[in-house]
C-alpha cells in the first residue's frame, strides 16, 4: 500500500484490532472447552455462537445511524471498553466459583452487539483513509486480521488451558484489550460529510432498507449471501463438537485443526492482500462460498485424522474471498456519509440467517442425527451408516457433510442467476467526501 498518512492510521488500527481479536479468540476457545466440559452436548455450544449473532443483528438495526451521525473513533473506543468489561465479569464470576452457561450466553450477547458496532465504524472508514484501489486489499487484510487469530489463539489457548484454565486465559484477553485501546486513543480517524437533510427517526433507521431496495444488484448479492450464511453458520457452530466428538475429546487435536483454518485463512487473504481480489469481485463471492465445502466434505468422509488438518487447511484458504471481494464492492458503489447506515441494513440482512443456523445445529445433532448414527440407529444398517461407519460423532459428521453439500450447490448456482453474476456491472460508483 502507498506511504500516505491514511494507510499508516490504518495500519495501526488494524495491529491494535489484531492483538484484541487475538485475545477474544483465545477466550472463546478456553469457554467452548470449558461449556464441552460442563455439558459434553453440541448444543451449548451452538448456543454460544446463537447469542453472539443474535445480538450482532440486532445491533445492526440502529448502529448505522450512530456510526453516520457520531464520531466512529468514539464508537470504537466504547465498544472495546464493553467486551473489556465482560472480561472481567466473567473473570470475577469463575474466581467466586459462581459462573454459569447463562453467563456465558449473556457474555456473548453483550460482546456480540458491542464488537459489532466497533466493527462497523472501523470498515465504513477504510474509504476515508484508504485510496479505492486499495480495498480489496484492505477487505484482505480485514480476513487476515482473523485468520491470524484464528491460527495463534487456539494453539495458545490448547497449550496453555491445562496451566492457567479459563481464568488465565481471561486475563491475557484483557492485556489485549488494552492494547487495542491505546491505539484507539493515539489516532485521528476522519468523519464523512454529512449529504443528507433533516430526517425523522422513522427515516434514518430505514434508510439502508430504502436504499438497498433501489439497487437491483445489492438485493441479488445479499440474497446469495443470506442463504449461503446460514449454512455457513450452522457449519461453524457445530465443528468443535464434531472433532471432540471423534477425537475422544482430544484438546490438542481440537486446537490444531483451528489452527490449520487459521493458517489457511492467512495464507489466503495473503494471496488476496499481494494480487488483490478477482475481477469481477462477484467471481470471489461465488468460490467464496463453494469452494470451502470441498474439504468440509473431505472430513465427513475419513478417519484419518491428519486428512482433518489438510481438509480444515484447504477449505480456510477460500473463505477470504467471500468477505475481501463483498466489502470491496460495497465500499466502492456506496458513498462514505451513507456507508453507516447501509452497511448495517446489509449486515442484517445478509445475517438474519446466521442465529437460526446456529440454534438448530446443536439440537439437530443431539436429537436426530447423533441417535439416528449410532450402533443400533436407524441409519446403522443404512447405505449412510456403512459408508461412514456409526457411533459418537458421526451423527455430527453426516449433519456436517449435508450443510456443506447445500452451500457447494448454493455457491456454484450464482453463475446461472444473470442478475447475480452481473450485480457489480449495473451498480452506480460513488465517490468519496469527507470532514477532518
Amino acid at each position: 500500500m502507498s506511504a500516505v498518512p491514511g494507510v499508516k492510521v490504518y495500519g495501526t488500527l488494524w495491529a491494535g484490532q489484531c492483538a484484541s481479536l487475538l485475545g477474544s479468540n483465545m477466550t472463546n476457545f478456553a469457554v467452548t472447552l470449558w461449556a464441552w466440559e460442563q455439558t459434553g452436548q453440541a448444543t451449548p455450544l451452538s448456543l454460544l455462537f446463537f447469542f453472539a449473532q443474535v445480538a450482532k443483528i440486532a445491533a445492526a438495526t440502529f448502529s448505522g445511524v450512530l456510526v453516520d451521525r457520531y464520531s466512529r473513533q468514539k464508537l470504537m473506543i466504547v465498544g472495546n471498553a464493553i467486551a473489556g468489561l465482560s472480561s472481567i465479569c466473567i473473570l470475577v464470576l469463575l474466581q467466586t466459583h459462581q459462573l454459569a452457561l447463562w453467563h456465558l450466553y449473556f457474555s456473548c450477547a453483550i460482546n456480540g452487539l458491542f464488537s459489532y458496532i466497533q466493527s462497523l465504524a472501523l470498515s465504513t472508514s477504510v474509504s476515508l483513509l484508504l485510496p479505492e484501489h486499495h480495498y480489496g486489499r484492505a477487505g484482505a487484510m480485514d480476513s487476515l486480521k482473523g485468520a491470524g487469530a484464528f491460527v495463534f489463539a487456539p494453539a495458545f489457548a490448547g497449550a496453555l488451558y491445562p496451566f492457567i484454565g479459563l481464568l488465565g486465559i481471561l486475563g491475557i484477553d484483557l492485556a489485549t484489550f488494552g492494547f487495542a485501546a491505546v491505539s484507539l486513543f493515539v489516532l485521528h480517524i476522519p468523519q464523512p460529510l454529512p449529504i443528507s437533510g433533516p430526517e425523522t427517526i422513522r427515516q434514518k433507521l430505514t434508510f439502508g432498507f430504502r436504499y438497498i431496495v433501489k439497487q437491483p444488484g445489492l438485493k441479488a448479492i445479499l440474497i446469495f449471501l443470506f442463504s449461503a450464511n446460514f449454512f455457513t453458520s450452522a457449519s461453524i457452530a457445530i465443528l468443535p463438537a464434531v472433532i471432540l466428538a471423534r477425537s475422544e475429546n482430544d484438546i490438542g487435536l481440537l486446537a490444531t485443526f483451528q489452527s490449520a483454518l487459521g493458517c489457511g485463512g492467512v495464507f489466503g487473504a495473503l494471496l488476496l492482500a499481494i494480487f488483490g481480489v478477482f475481477t469481477p469481485r462477484i467471481h470471489g463471492l461465488f468460490l467464496g462460498v463453494a469452494l470451502p465445502q470441498l474439504g468440509w466434505l473431505i472430513l465427513s468422509v475419513t478417519q484419518a485424522k491428519g486428512l482433518w488438518i489438510v481438509a480444515a487447511f484447504l477449505s480456510a484458504c477460500f473463505i477470504p474471498l467471500v468477505g475481501a471481494s463483498n466489502q470491496a464492492i460495497w465500499l466502492a458503489k456506496v458513498k462514505p456519509a451513507l456507508q453507516g447506515r447501509v452497511f448495517a441494513t446489509r449486515y442484517l440482512l445478509a445475517q438474519a440467517s446466521t442465529p437460526l443456523g446456529a440454534v438448530i445445529s446443536g439440537p439437530l445433532a443431539d436429537r436426530i442425527f447423533e441417535p439416528a448414527m449410532q450402533n443400533q440407529g436407524i441409519l446403522a444398517k443404512s447405505f449412510v451408516g456403512s459408508w461412514l461407519g456409526t457411533g459418537q460423532g458421526m451423527g455430527l459428521t453426516l449433519e456436517l457433510m449435508c450443510f456443506a453439500t447445500c452451500n457447494l450447490v448454493i455457491g456454484l448456482s450464482g453463475y446461472g442467476i444473470r442478475r447475480l453474476r452481473y450485480a457489480e456491472v449495473v451498480l452506480q460508483v460513488s465517490k468519496p467526501s469527507l470532514r477532518e
